[in-house]
């Protein structure tokens, strides 16, 4: 059996990339338009990608230099590709090898750490600490006359093993679970995706478009974690600003006035951010992979991650509107009380004979 094993590694690097300056300092670097060939994918703003050799990016466990692909939302993929042959024992084992391995996520970390240091100038407003997401990809050429039933049929037990990572044999309950979610179009094309990994059988430009499905879901993924991080630390410190014990009242209050402020200026950013994510790649027509990426982003539980995004804004705004309300609320009693102010004043100076 010939197969080929790609890892992919992600990391949110930056708030943004600016791409088109990244591709004048590499020279080499060019959009990707991979999907553009199936005529109804587009990307926004293509990502970049060029071979990691270029920037000097170290080789892990073997696989040689990655595959580098940029996101202009800040995002760096990179992607080690191997070949196998042998037999669907031998390829079931590569998962426990590859799956959840701390080692190779420690060597892709160094890894992306060269290529930032390269991309650097390109770079807005880049991380001290990278989130990062990893992702397995075991792909196999169709055998003459094979179908993907008879694949299933035969093998499918070694495929959700392979999925699994594990080296014992799995249960029916759990082989009819992984192999429940899977996709084909034509009678001899497979994909198998998991959480953490994917089987894939079809040709080799079928190949590469599931991977760069892979690919954009799971950088999709990466960003909704950084909102859904970056919205519980700006709720978390409102919570505290609100409340937190004030001096006198009116002089206190400021801080409803403040978190207002803060509040709207940061719900307008992940709202932008959010909004550019979603709209960076779009189907116009093409079922099959309008379908692969449904299937992918139900497996990475996108729509999970984008409603607890969208849950925590709603919350923001109820929070804003409050804040609002209540610096509202502080200047009627300051007007009110400055009117009194004067009213006591005139009828202080009136009965000092001081104003008729």
């Amino acid at each position: 059996m010939r197969a080929q094993v790609t890892l992919l590694y992600l990391f949110d690097v930056a708030e943004a990339v600016t791409l088109p300056l990244l591709a004048s300092t590499l020279g080499t670097a060019t959009p990707d338009s991979s999907l553009a060939p199936r005529g109804a994918v587009e990307y926004q703003n293509p990502p970049l990608s060029f071979d990691g050799a270029s920037v000097n990016a170290p080789a892990v466990d073997g696989f040689g230099h990655p595959r580098v692909r940029v996101y202009d939302y800040g995002v760096i993929s990179l992607a080690f590709t191997h070949p196998f042959e042998g037999s669907w024992d031998e390829l079931a084992a590569l998962g426990p090898r590859f799956i959840d391995n701390a080692a190779l996520d420690a060597e892709a970390d160094a890894c992306c750490r060269v290529v930032v240091e390269h991309l650097a100038g390109a770079l807005e407003r880049p991380r001290e600490t990278f989130l990062s997401e990893d992702y397995a990809v075991f792909a196999t050429l169709p055998e003459p006359g094979e179908s993907a039933e008879s694949v299933i049929a035969g093998h499918g037990a070694d495929i959700a093993r392979l999925l699994r990572g594990e080296t014992g044999t799995l249960s029916q309950q759990e082989i009819d679970e992984v192999l429940r979610h899977r996709l084909s179009y034509l009678s001899d094309d497979l994909v198998v995706p998991a959480w953490n990994a994917t089987f894939v059988c079809d040709t080799e430009a079928g190949i590469d478009a599931v991977v760069e499905i892979l690919e954009f879901g799971n950088s999709q993924l990466l960003q909704f974690r950084y909102y859904d991080h970056r919205l519980d630390a700006e709720l978390s410190r409102t919570y505290a600003d609100l409340q937190r014990e004030g001096g006198a009242y009116l002089l206190g209050s400021r801080r409803y006035t403040r978190a207002a402020r803060r509040i709207h200026a940061h719900s307008i950013d992940v709202r932008e951010l959010v909004d550019r994510t979603e709209n960076a790649l779009k189907f116009v027509g093409d079922i099959y992979l309008a379908r692969v990426f449904a299937l992918i982003g139900a497996r990475l539980r996108l729509d999970r991650w984008k409603g607890q995004v969208r849950d925590k804004l709603q919350t923001l705004d109820g929070i804003h509107h409050f804040a609002v309300e209540q610096s509202g609320i502080v200047r009627g009693e300051l007007l009110e009380l400055t009117i009194i102010a004067i009213l006591v004043l005139e009828l202080v100076l009136f009965f000092l004979g001081i104003m008729k």
